[in-house]
């Protein structure tokens, strides 16, 4: 990777970081932060938002993605995300994330998360390699 591509995926991680500031988690306390570069150039960012029947919960990366959406219209691309919590703890994108994200995401997007050993990056299709797939008309 390009010094500028982890440079950007550097930014990209500390604005999820502040995004996490912002977590509404009174029950977990989990305080989960999302950012997203679109291929247009802009960042979206979101939080995760808990809900006291824990089913509705909103997770960082979906709440990113719905505003992203709302921003720019349902063609929008991610080009690159970066997940970082509060916690001290790993926190790559749950599994209902990663479905979601992959209605967007390109294959080779980089995502970025918070690991036990420090950030971990790999690629969208790494992340979610057998990801149901049905092509939207």
């Amino acid at each position: 990777m390009t010094k500028s591509k982890t440079a950007a995926l550097n930014q990209l991680h500390k604005l999820a970081k502040q995004a996490a500031r912002r977590s509404y988690s009174p029950y977990s306390k989990f305080r989960v932060g999302a950012a997203l570069l679109l291929t247009n150039g802009e960042i979206v960012t979101g939080t995760n938002v808990e809900n006291a029947s824990y089913g509705l919960t909103i997770c960082a990366e979906r709440s990113a993605l719905v505003c992203a959406v709302a921003q720019f219209g349902p063609k929008i691309r991610i080009a690159a995300a970066a997940v970082a919590n509060l916690n001290d703890s790993s926190s790559p994108p749950c599994g209902a994330c990663r479905q979601v994200l992959a209605e967007f995401a390109l294959p080779n997007a980089r995502v970025t998360f918070s690991a036990a050993n420090g950030v971990r990056t790999m690629t969208f299709s790494e992340l979610l390699p057998a990801g149901f797939e049905l092509k939207a008309k």
